[in-house]
């Protein structure tokens, strides 16, 4: 059994983009991501585009819920990706995590089904380009 990496994914709401990519990782990356979401101001709930654009590439984003970031979030993860569109250098300056990737990724949030579709079509890029990342440092043999 390989060691997951623990992802949290960030941004604004935590309704769209965060959702997308913990669903996404759940579904196509399991074996490599041990995957949560959070918000910097958090929207409280998944909009239904969110949840439809998702269903279209059948995932289910079931148990999820729009909720804020918090210190032990943050402390717990081994990677935090970061999709805020602020350096997350800046976001985590007082507390350094393990490790931050800075996604740009624009937010969908207010706009039509096709801009969702964008946006979840580039967050399986990066999340499938993470977790290949990972599988490759997890067969590597200089792995630990």
């Amino acid at each position: 059994m390989t060691s997951r990496a623990k992802v949290l994914f960030l941004c604004i709401g935590n309704a769209c983009r965060s959702q997308m990519a913990e669903a996404i990782a759940k579904h196509r990356a399991s074996d490599v991501i041990e995957a949560s979401s959070a918000g910097l101001v958090p929207f409280g709930e998944i909009p239904g585009t969110t949840l439809a654009v998702l269903r279209e590439r059948g995932i289910s984003a079931d148990g999820q819920t729009s909720k804020p970031l918090r210190p032990e979030d943050v402390s717990a993860a081994d990677i935090v990706v970061n999709m805020t569109g602020r350096a997350g250098t800046a976001i985590f300056k007082e507390k350094p995590v393990a490790s931050i990737e800075d996604w740009d990724v624009g937010d969908p949030y207010g706009s039509n089904l096709g801009v969702y579709r964008e946006i979840r079509d580039q967050i399986e890029k990066c999340v499938e380009d993470l977790a290949r990342r990972l599988r490759e440092k997890v067969d590597s043999p200089d792995a630990a």
